[in-house]
């Protein structure tokens, strides 16, 4: 996480809240990829009113930080996708605990229940706190 100060944190909050609710996809677009390929710079981007609305100005102050030369969130690390790497870690950060949606809900709790799947609990009512709140794609 970048150092950032606490009205730029809330200030990105903020705006992110705003425009994202679990269950949302953010889109990823590839950007740069370093040599070595332990460094990639991602744009994320969700869609409001049928538009791409960029959100990596202010998920890259609460994530790695932002990357000036190539625009974008910095992600570093490899051996995983890291556009889901930085779209889990913001869901995180914005829902730590959020409430199921239901039907398409991402929470990895419906994958993993290990009940009666016709009983499994689903809808209002149910919190999951497992920072899978957003689905994550590839552009």
């Amino acid at each position: 996480m970048t150092k950032i100060n606490k009205a730029r944190e809330n200030e990105c909050k903020e705006a992110l809240l705003k425009w994202l609710q679990p269950g949302d996809t953010i889109y990823c677009q590839l950007k740069h990829v370093s040599r070595s390929g332990m460094y990639r710079v991602i744009n994320l981007f969700v869609i409001k009113d049928n538009q791409p609305l960029r959100i990596s100005g202010y998920a890259a102050d609460l994530l790695e930080g932002y990357d000036l030369k190539h625009e974008g969130c910095k992600a570093s690390g490899c051996g995983m996708d890291m556009g889901y790497h930085l779209v889990t870690q913001l869901a995180y950060i914005l829902y730590p605990v959020y409430e199921c949606i239901g039907e398409g809900c991402p929470s990895c709790d419906h994958a993993n229940y290990r009940g009666n799947r016709e009983d499994e609990p689903r809808g209002k009512g149910v919190m999951h706190k497992d920072g899978y709140a957003f689905k994550c794609q590839w552009m």
